[in-house]
Order: C-alpha cells, then sequence, then structure tokens
C-alpha cells in the first residue's frame, strides 16, 4: 500500500475514532450533569440534542449509541434502559436518517426527528411501567412531552452550531 495512502487512511480512522469518542463522552457528561432530570417518569435529557448529529453524519449514529449505554447503566431502571434504550436509539436514529434523506430543509429535518424521538419513548414508558409499576400511557405521555421539549431545546443549539461548525465533517 502506498505509504501516503496509508498514512491518510491512519489520520482518517483516528479522526473519526476521536469525534465517535467526544460525541459519546458529551452525551454521558451532559445526561449525568444532569442527572435529576435526566431519568424517570418526567425526564428532560438535554443530552437529547446529539440525536441530531446523526443527521449530518452516519458515525454520530455510533456515537450516540454509546452515550446513551454508558449513560444508562447510571439510570435507576439500568437493567433494561441499558440494552433497551441502546438497541431502542439505534434502531430510532437509523429510522430518522432513512425518513429525512431526501430532505433539505434542515428545520423541517429536525422537526421530523424530534417526533420520531418522542413517540418512539414508548420503549421508556413501558421499562417505567414493568419495573416501576408506574401507568402506561400517563408514563408516554409524560417521557414523550419531555423528549419532544429537550428535542426542541436541543434542536435550536444544534442548528445554530452547524451554521459555524459544519457537522458532516
Amino acid at each position: 500500500m502506498n505509504t501516503s495512502l496509508s498514512k491518510d487512511l491512519s489520520r482518517t480512522s483516528v479522526s473519526e475514532l476521536t469525534k465517535t469518542a467526544l460525541v459519546a463522552a458529551l452525551y454521558v457528561t451532559v445526561t449525568l450533569a444532569l442527572s435529576v432530570i435526566s431519568f424517570g417518569a418526567v425526564q428532560l435529557r438535554l443530552s437529547e440534542m446529539f440525536n441530531y448529529l446523526a443527521l449530518y453524519n452516519k458515525r454520530y449514529v455510533l456515537a450516540v449509541t454509546l452515550g446513551v449505554i454508558v449513560a444508562n447503566f447510571m439510570s435507576p431502571t439500568w437493567i433494561l434502559d441499558v440494552p433497551i434504550g441502546g438497541i431502542a436509539t439505534f434502531l430510532v436514529l437509523i429510522l430518522c436518517r432513512a425518513v429525512t434523506k431526501k430532505i433539505e430543509n434542515d428545520v423541517l429535518k429536525m422537526a421530523v426527528t424530534a417526533l420520531i424521538f418522542a413517540l418512539s419513548m414508548f420503549t421508556v414508558a413501558g421499562q417505567l411501567t414493568i419495573l416501576n409499576g408506574l401507568p402506561f400511557w400517563v408514563t408516554y405521555l409524560t417521557v414523550g412531552l419531555g423528549e419532544l421539549l429537550s428535542m426542541t431545546v436541543g434542536g435550536i443549539l444544534i442548528y445554530f452550531i452547524n451554521k459555524k461548525v459544519n457537522l458532516s465533517k
């Protein structure tokens, strides 16, 4: 293999790994720094803003999924939250990328993503129902609305960050 090509591939691999690790670490840090509002039947997990990064670059699907898995180890319902939260996040991120692929307007793309994530909160409501005996529909409503609020606030931040920093690179 060409030495120059090998160095470029190595540099790219290190850069990709670094960006992935950084976003995963940011997700965990924001979740845990705000842990009082990050877990439970009424939650505002502001770290969910990082979900939008997957719309800009597929590397962030893995980054956010890893962040969710690590952060969910700190959840009071970690026994279900780690596997279910990790799998659900991965699948919903893939779904959002597919559904919004042909949408060119960033605001619309983000609105669709926020709605999909809010609707996907049945997984969290199910866990809280199973482990804590909470009523499913009320919990689904509160967690879904919290997710929608988190994604809206986070979406505004990510939208303006992307205006200054190209998040697709």
